[in-house]
């Protein structure tokens, strides 16, 4: 569906580089936008992703890309209509930009054989250039649903005073987001496939039972 983010697991130098740091499984992330536009010939598949590439920046792909890899969808819970329209049109209008390089050079920089604490390594995934014309994967999704003040991970400041304390959240700022972070967020579900589709256990096939039962 529109503004699912699409995980990925990748397999390069880089990817190890960031599954390392976040200690986690996804080293990448891109939004799936539904069809962009006309294809030419019936042959190719329409591209339905918008994702940051390391090496060609902000750019729509299609969802065939991913095939081979271990993937995960995570969708926005009760995002409305027209929210989601807007968080697909916002990603979709950063096509074009750049990849924010230095991010992932403080990345390869700061990986060291020792294992890293957990505070520092969000701060280590921080670093970039701090130019808003160059994005990482997950900074360009974040900045999509922050447009329109749909949370992932945010962060919760309390006020008021001890007879009545509320709960704020405060955006946190998009080149702190990693793959990772919509896996885990509260506000995010993760869909699975194979369930969606009409998963029927009684279906199945066993190789040690045969027929297999109906009932």
């Amino acid at each position: 569906m529109p503004a699912d983010v699409l995980l990925v697991e990748g397999n390069t130098h880089i990817s190890g580089v960031i599954k390392y740091l976040t200690q986690s499984t996804w080293s990448h992330a891109a939004l799936y936008t539904g069809p962009l536009g006309m294809t030419a010939h019936a042959s190719v598949q329409a591209h339905t992703l918008v994702e940051a590439d390391i090496n060609l920046g902000v750019i729509s792909a299609p969802l065939s890309k991913y095939s081979k890899f271990h993937t995960r969808i995570c969708r926005p819970i009760r995002l409305s209509d027209r929210h989601c329209r807007q968080v697909c049109d916002f990603a979709i209008s950063r096509i074009g930009l750049s990849y924010d390089l230095k991010n992932i050079f403080d990345l390869v920089r700061y990986l060291v054989p020792l294992p890293v604490p957990q505070r520092w390594r969000r701060r280590m995934i921080a670093l970039g250039s701090g130019d808003p014309t160059k994005l990482i994967c997950s900074g360009m999704i974040a900045e999509a649903f922050q447009s329109v003040r749909y949370p992932i991970l945010p962060e919760i400041a309390r006020a008021g005073s001890q007879y009545s304390e509320q709960e704020i959240m405060k955006i946190r700022h998009s080149s702190l987001f990693v793959p990772r972070d919509f896996d885990i967020s509260p506000y995010f579900a993760v869909v699975k496939p194979t369930i969606e589709r009409g998963f029927d256990y009684r279906q199945f096939r066993w190789a040690d039972r045969s027929p297999a039962l109906g009932s």
